[in-house]
């Protein structure tokens, strides 16, 4: 059965439950580890919305986890928190979960929230129209989340494209959300790679113009050939290997929430969040959230092409990604048994 056959079949399965709440049953007693902590870094980006819908819609908790989320300003700082050793699990970028492989720790992904990064390089109004390609870059002071971040992998392979290191540019820390947005507007940097809700309060503000635009799948594609396996879950393999039941409850929660995404109003999405999610500004947030649904998965799995997409991405300014096979970066097994769970009649 091909990818687009197997989802059709899911997402029937997820539409016989819109007029249910949906749920699992109870929960296997025998968890290896209720007690976990996840890192994150930034739950308030549409990047994670799937992450935050789990835990604010109570899911884990059914699954019978205790879960203490630890939100850091970027996901370099939430792997940090993993290798380190405070937390048990990350929502994160996937390219993590390569960069590690190739320093020879072994992580991986379980369940795959986006696969269309939601990214977007912008720069100021006034410099739109002079806008060519990343190569006007050089030289530039470029604001990512944080060093070593998603957005800041994200801004090294555009700067790969155009033939240049990423010395090329000053990548400046700026966090997400309200200082994101404050760092562009006063000139602080003169481009900005982020996600939403930010990139919406920029365009909204007429302050920003997203040159290069991941939220969409042309650009996606122009960028990286297909999709691209973006936001994910991931654990050191040791983890997983030992505590595959609660690897299941965390698949289970976190598929249960993309299930839900997929048949929410954008209404019905605000009406979950808290409000610090979107400020003073909801309905700039259900702008945003129009923009980056079509970015999540309808079941958690990842597949061969955003895998290798993000790998090939890498390879332009990591050579030492040579010895890791992208195959081997994610375990599908707990997406997998999740959502059939959910397609159950």
């Amino acid at each position: 059965m091909n990818r687009h056959s197997r989802r059709t079949i899911l997402w029937l399965g997820f539409a016989s439950l819109l007029a249910t709440p949906l749920s699992f049953s109870a929960p296997a007693p025998a968890l290896e580890k209720r007690d976990i902590t996840m890192a994150v870094g930034g739950i308030g980006v549409l990047y994670y919305l799937p992450f935050a819908i789990a835990e604010r819609r109570g899911y884990f908790r059914d699954e019978g986890l205790n879960v203490k989320i630890v939100d850091f300003p970027g996901g370099a700082k939430a792997l940090q928190a993993l290798v380190g050793g405070s937390a048990d699990l990350v929502s994160g970028s996937f390219e993590h979960v390569l960069q590690m492989q190739a320093k020879g720790q072994p992580i991986q992904s379980i369940v795959t929230q986006g696969e269309i990064p939601g990214l977007a390089l912008m720069v100021p109004r006034d410099k739109a129209a002079s806008w060519r390609s990343p190569a006007d870059l050089k030289g530039l002071k470029v604001g990512v989340s944080a060093p070593g971040s998603g957005t800041h992998l994200f801004l090294n392979a555009l700067l790969a494209k155009a033939n240049l290191k990423p010395d090329a540019v000053s990548a400046i820390g700026v966090g997400t959300g309200a200082t994101a947005i404050a760092a562009l507007e006063s000139g602080q940097i003169d481009a900005l790679v982020s996600v939403d809700p930010s990139l919406s309060v920029l365009e909204r503000n007429g302050t920003g113009v997203a040159v290069v635009d991941t939220r969409k799948l042309s650009d996606t594609k122009a960028v990286y050939g297909g999709s691209y396996a973006a936001g994910s879950i991931y654990a050191k393999t040791d983890f997983i290997q030992k505590n595959p039941k609660t690897a299941q409850a965390v698949a289970n929660a976190m598929v249960r929430a993309l299930a839900w995404l997929k048949q929410a109003s954008p209404q019905q999405i605000v009406a979950a969040v808290p409000p610090s999610f979107y400020g003073k500004n909801p309905a700039i947030y259900q702008q945003a959230l129009v923009k980056s649904m079509p970015s999540y998965t309808a079941d958690g799995v990842m597949t061969a092409e955003a895998a290798r997409n993000v790998y090939q991405s890498l390879l332009a300014s990591n050579p030492a990604l040579r010895r890791v096979q992208p195959e081997h970066s994610y375990d599908n097994r707990f997406a997998l048994k999740a959502a059939k769970q959910i397609a159950k009649p």
